[in-house]
């Protein structure tokens, strides 16, 4: 068994699959491979096997903040030093996790989390153009997250995460809110393990549509705004 476990969660993906998997296998291909299937109706499962990975399904359709935190608890449960996470729909490149996970791996922190809003060495700024109504939304996020984790954030939201098993037992347990993404990096910070954000180029998602469009992407960005804004409320009570 290898000692790093690649989870994707999934929920009626069975066109994008292949070719996540795929490309992990190529270019992490001592990874062991995870698909958390939510439920789905379609093929995702069957697809997910025919390619190589292990499946774990909830049954039903239950959501991406019991999803996310099913992958990490199955890392746990079977004692992975490393783990890490990628969507489905194919906007994670393979070797930009591979480069998340050598972050992990040199002991430079202990969860690594890909960007597409901040610039680095070959990532230059600005290279990520949102919409107007994202540009919005990520604007709030990003004053809401550094309020909360006293510190900058760029992309709250971002699916594609590196982590070492230091940081499974945070991640494993169901996330309450309907920002899993931000509760992760809450949970995170409050324990004072060592988060960095790394600059990523993400792929326009392979074939179907976002889940989160319309009213669904506001809703998101009040839901994190607000889960933001009570963790703030829960520290300052805490002082």
């Amino acid at each position: 068994m290898s000692d790093t476990l690649v989870f994707i969660p999934a929920w009626n993906e069975e066109g994008n699959l292949p070719a996540v998997i795929d490309g992990l296998r190529a270019t992490i291909p001592d990874a062991d491979v995870l698909v958390v299937d939510d439920g789905s109706t379609d093929r995702t499962a069957d697809v997910a096997r025919e390619h190589g990975a292990v499946v774990h399904s909830l049954g039903s359709n239950r959501g991406l903040r019991v999803g996310i935190a099913a992958g990490y608890r199955w890392a746990l449960d079977h004692s992975y030093a490393y783990c890490g996470r990628v969507d489905a729909d194919g906007q994670h490149p393979a070797d930009e996790l591979a480069r998340l996970l050598a972050l992990v791996r040199a002991g430079d922190c202990d969860v690594a989390v890909g960007s597409r809003f901040v610039s680095g060495d070959g990532y230059a700024p600005y290279r990520y153009r949102p919409s107007g109504p994202r540009r919005f939304g990520t604007a709030v996020l990003r004053r809401a997250m550094k309020l909360a984790l006293g510190r900058p954030f760029g992309d709250a939201t971002s699916g594609l995460y590196a982590v070492n098993a230091a940081a499974l037992p945070l991640l494993a347990e169901t996330f309450t809110s309907g920002a899993p993404e931000v509760e992760a990096l809450l949970r995170v910070s409050n324990a004072g393990l060592t988060l960095v954000e790394v600059p990523v180029t993400m792929a326009p998602r392979a074939s179907g549509e976002s889940k989160l469009r319309g009213s669904k992407a506001i809703k998101l960005v009040l839901t994190v705004a607000g889960t933001l804004v009570a963790a703030q409320f829960v520290r300052s009570r805490r002082r």
